[in-house]
């Protein structure tokens, strides 16, 4: 059972398209490329293997760039866009994809080969990578322990606290030696960020799809009409950011690519048009979301891979409903219960990604989660935090249908709308 999920670590800024597919395979090769040379093996060609998920859609996903790119030692957070996208061959490495290979301790599996080395990743989700010889983690000392949301508000009632205050202490009792609102300020300023590009970017996204940008044209339109236009940009916010996503540009991790548009745009949607600050969303929104987002992968799953497109969609939406609900003053059980509503009516969602490309129908599922996420608060927040269905139950339920999901309808697209739309 994974320990406390650190809001710095599932809230990372990389690049697109895909966090398990691009971010967690760039610092995989990265990792492997430092092993290697430690060995003495520098300089020799390398064999990567590619299986499951990572064979089926790698292609798609950019995963050759990232490796080739991770090789030369690279890293998501500070490489160049531009420079990963313009390396797809290297003479020295060669790939071998067996995408109906599934390994048994995940399906993201890659193994590389060199010298005489190798060794094998695993891209877990959210740009998490671990290895066959990942040490145990070390029982972490924290001042609000706990294993699941149940635990989480008994705490917040003992104490007389809040989701957020629970959260920001144990962040920053595991990070002691970083300025954990600072770099919340830096996550949150490059949500903002990647916004606004998406908003002022026309053009057609990478692939062969040939998908035109949205969410530029779109969020003219709306400033031209009267009225309240939130929703409606709402969707354009998230809309932005999955296709700077799509493009291979700077994103954040959230807790996903995939996924990445639904909590920036749920905080911007409440900076624009909830007067919420910068400062409540960098610190109160972002912490809120990442407890939540640590329940779930803890628990259950953040990985496309692993639960389908809940688990990414879904966790997202969850994130980011609880988190609004946070710093809208609700209570920690009206949090939960707005956390709760959102993942109950993203339950069963497939991964069936077109071509392998997270575009279609992976751009517009972030815009109506980030409406979904909305909803489930306003329905919190009309009630007093009562209900039949917990959280916990929702993220257990999550669990047990990824466990039952067909490989096809998670990430591999074999099945869903991935073999029922006409590539073109």
């Amino acid at each position: 059972m994974t320990e406390h999920v650190s809001a710095l670590d599932l809230f990372t800024i990389g690049i697109g398209p895909s966090s398990s597919h691009t971010v967690g395979p760039m610092r995989a090769a990265a990792q492997f490329n430092d092993e290697l040379r430690a060995q003495g093996f520098a300089d020799q060609p390398i064999r990567v293997t590619l299986f499951g998920s990572l064979g089926a859609t790698g292609i798609g996903h950019g995963t050759k760039n990232a490796i080739i790119t991770g090789l030369e030692g690279h890293q998501p957070e500070t490489c160049d866009p531009e420079y990963v996208r313009s390396r797809t061959e290297d003479p020295n490495v060669e790939f071998v994809f067996e995408p109906r290979t599934h390994l048994p301790r995940h399906s993201n599996a890659m193994k590389f080969e060199s010298g005489g080395f190798s060794k094998t990743f695993y891209s877990i989700g959210g740009g998490f990578i671990e290895s066959d010889d990942r040490k145990p983690s070390v029982k972490q000392v924290l001042p609000y322990p706990y294993q699941n949301a149940d635990e989480l508000l008994e705490i917040c009632e003992r104490e007389n606290l809040t989701i957020a205050q629970i959260g920001m202490a144990n962040e920053v009792a595991q990070r002691p030696d970083r300025n954990v609102e600072q770099e919340l300020k830096t996550i949150w300023n490059a949500m903002k960020a990647c916004i606004e590009a998406g908003l002022n970017t026309e053009g057609v996204l990478p692939g062969f799809l040939k998908v035109d940008r949205r969410a530029a044209g779109l969020y003219s339109r709306l400033n031209a009409r009267d009225g309240d236009q939130s929703m409606d940009a709402l969707q354009a916010y998230a809309i932005a950011v999955n296709e700077e996503n799509a493009a291979g540009n700077r994103v954040v991790t959230a807790p996903t690519n995939g996924a990445a548009g639904i909590i920036p745009a749920v905080g911007y949607y409440a900076l624009k048009h909830r007067n919420i600050s910068d400062e409540t969303l960098a610190s109160e929104y972002l912490i809120t979301a990442a407890t939540i987002g640590g329940l779930y992968k803890r628990n259950a799953s953040i990985s496309g891979a692993e639960a389908g497109c809940q688990g990414e969609v879904g966790s997202a939406c969850s994130m980011a409903a609880g988190a609004l609900a946070q710093v809208l003053g609700a209570t920690p059980r009206q949090v939960e219960n707005a956390a709760e509503i959102a993942m109950e009516h993203n339950l069963g969602l497939t991964c069936d990604p077109v071509g392998g490309f997270v575009q279609l129908p992976c751009i517009e599922r972030n815009a109506i989660a980030a409406g979904t996420a909305v909803a489930a608060v306003r329905l919190a927040l009309n009630g007093n935090g009562e209900h039949k269905i917990s959280l916990d139950t929702v993220i257990e339920t999550m669990r047990q249908t990824g466990a039952d999901m067909s490989t096809k309808y998670k990430e591999t697209s074999m099945g869903g709308l991935a073999v029922n739309v006409v590539e073109c």
